[in-house]
C-alpha cells in the first residue's frame, strides 16, 4: 500500500550537499517540504530548484525546511548548484540528497519497487520522480503532489498549500477553493454555529453546512 495523508513520513539517513542527514532529526519541530526530480542538469528541474532558491525567505517565515531528492550523486549536485544559482539569481542553500541507491525513492513510492537506474541513465529512466510532500512537526504527511516529467511544479501553489495546511492544522477548519491567506476559512462540521462563534467570533452562514469565519 502506498503512502497516505497522515502516515508517518518514512525516516531515512542519506548523504547530501549539507552532509549526512537523518531525516526526522533534520525536520525537527517545524514543517518540511521534500521534493524530488528526475535528474540533475535537466531544464525543467533547474527552473524548479531555482524557484525554491528564490523562495528561501518565504519558507523561513513559515518555519519550513526544504530538501531536494535526486537519483544523482552529491558531487553532481554540487556542480549543478552553480547552474541553479545562475538561473535563480539567489543562493541554493537547501540540501539535496544523494539517492543513487533509490532508497528514498522507494520509501516514498516515487518509483516502482523494481526500478533500476542503468549506467548512463537519462531523465526518462526516472520519469516518475517529480513528487512533493509537506510534512508536519509530528512527522506526518500533510500533503502529496505528483507531477509528470513534462510539467514543472507551481511553487506559488505549493507555498499557498503550505499556508492552508498551517492555517488549519489541529483546528476544526478547512480552506475553500482558491483560498489565499487573509481570506475567510470554513468551519468544520464538528462545530455547531454557536461553538464556532464562541471560538472564532462572527460566523457567516452561507448554507447550513457552509459557514465561514475570519482567522
Amino acid at each position: 500500500m502506498g503512502l497516505r495523508i497522515n502516515d508517518i513520513a518514512p525516516d531515512f539517513t542519506a548523504d547530501s550537499t549539507a552532509g549526512e542527514i537523518k531525516f526526522h532529526d533534520w525536520v525537527g519541530d517545524g514543517y518540511a517540504i521534500l521534493f524530488s526530480h528526475p535528474k540533475d542538469f535537466t531544464p525543467v528541474c533547474t527552473t524548479e530548484f531555482s524557484a525554491v532558491a528564490q523562495l528561501a525567505s518565504e519558507f523561513e517565515k513559515r518555519n519550513t525546511k526544504v530538501m531536494g531528492v535526486s537519483v544523482d550523486t552529491v558531487e553532481e549536485h554540487v556542480k549543478w548548484k552553480a547552474d541553479i544559482e545562475k538561473v535563480a539569481g539567489a543562493p541554493a542553500n537547501f540540501p539535496i540528497i544523494d539517492d543513487t541507491s533509490l532508497n528514498v525513492s522507494k520509501l516514498y513510492d516515487m518509483l516502482p519497487a523494481e526500478a533500476y537506474m542503468p549506467d548512463g541513465r537519462t531523465a526518462a529512466d526516472s520519469a516518475s520522480v517529480r513528487t512533493t510532500f509537506i510534512i508536519g512537526p509530528d512527522k506526518k504527511i500533510r500533503l502529496m503532489i505528483i507531477y509528470p516529467m513534462t510539467v514543472g511544479r507551481n511553487f506559488a501553489e505549493i507555498l499557498r498549500a503550505l499556508d492552508a495546511v498551517q492555517a488549519t492544522d489541529g483546528q476544526p477548519l478547512a480552506t475553500p477553493a482558491n483560498w489565499v491567506p487573509g481570506q475567510d476559512v470554513i468551519v468544520g462540521l464538528s462545530l455547531s454555529t454557536e461553538e464556532a462563534k464562541a471560538k472564532y467570533g462572527d460566523v457567516d452562514v452561507k448554507l447550513p453546512y457552509l459557514r465561514t469565519v475570519k482567522i
